[in-house]
């Protein structure tokens, strides 16, 4: 993809993510900002702090597991490098603890692909398996978002016991919802 394409594909993203009733009407939102060739966020985290959502971002420890720390704009973030893995923009501020993700109306997460049970496949650090554990332990509900590229909506990705479906798959041409488990 270009820049150009990029940059689009961003603001479509935005724009469908937050057309999200589980968006809109969110106090709390976990996000993450995308490197590479992920799915642009950064307008999308914009958006939401512009609106006056608390937005929580990612900051990787040692283990692989995850801190937060609160989002205030492209001027709180700082470029992180993890020894030989590639720099993550996280949250240069306050760290509020792994269990600060139990408070988010709505939790985005990145993926390589979602199929069509609403299973998501991750780059396989274990990272998220670590969120949605801890939000099950501490008995939280938020709305599981992944932001996507429309061609990695799949029929089938590998699950594993401990996998967990995702309520939505937002692409730049649209929602996809899945149904909630019970």
């Amino acid at each position: 993809m270009t820049a150009d394409d990029l940059r689009e594909t961003s603001a479509a993203l935005a724009g469908r993510a937050l057309e999200l009733p589980e968006l809109g009407q969110a106090g709390t939102v976990a996000a993450y900002v995308s490197v590479g060739s992920e799915p642009g966020t950064r307008a999308l985290l914009d958006a939401l702090h512009a609106r006056g959502v608390r937005v929580l971002l990612p900051a990787l420890l040692p283990d692989n597991d995850l801190d937060w720390g609160p989002y205030a704009g492209e001027g709180s973030l700082a470029r992180v490098q993890h020894g030989g893995r590639m720099a993550l923009f996280e949250p240069s501020g306050e760290r509020l603890g792994p269990d600060a993700v139990t408070t988010a109306d709505a939790v985005l997460l990145p993926g390589l692909a979602v199929d069509a049970r609403g299973m998501r496949l991750g780059r396989g650090g274990g990272s998220y398996d670590r969120v949605l554990a801890r939000l099950e332990r501490a008995g939280a509900h938020p709305a599981l978002v992944v932001l996507l590229y429309d061609s990695e909506v799949v029929g089938h990705v590998p699950e594993e016991p401990h996998d967990r479906p995702v309520h939505a798959v937002v692409t730049p041409s649209g929602v996809r919802r899945f149904p909630r488990e019970p």
